[in-house]
């Protein structure tokens, strides 16, 4: 399965409560259950845009989800290799 980061422009994004952000993630999964072989696996929510961190079987699967959620789905990019604080000292 692939690893997809979806850039979602929502104006206001960094001022939503807990519960407009807790109905939002709700929305998220009732769709990935929906969606075979589809892991929403966590979001980065600045202020005016969400990081959107998802597995998929590819991108299309990915429009797919943010069509029946009413997501907007700005620009999606395949991750093609993750880097982090342990990778120079392996």
């Amino acid at each position: 399965m692939a690893m997809f980061v979806i850039e979602r422009r929502i104006p206001g994004s960094g001022e939503m409560t807990p519960e407009d952000l807790k109905g939002i993630a709700r929305k998220s999964c009732d769709v990935a259950a929906q969606l075979d072989g589809y892991n929403w696996v966590h979001s980065y929510v600045t202020d005016d845009t969400w990081y959107c961190i998802h597995e998929a079987p590819n991108a299309d699967v990915v429009l797919e989800h943010a069509r029946r959620g009413g997501f907007p789905a700005d620009r999606i990019s395949e991750v093609r290799s993750i880097v982090n604080s342990r990778t120079g000292r392996e």
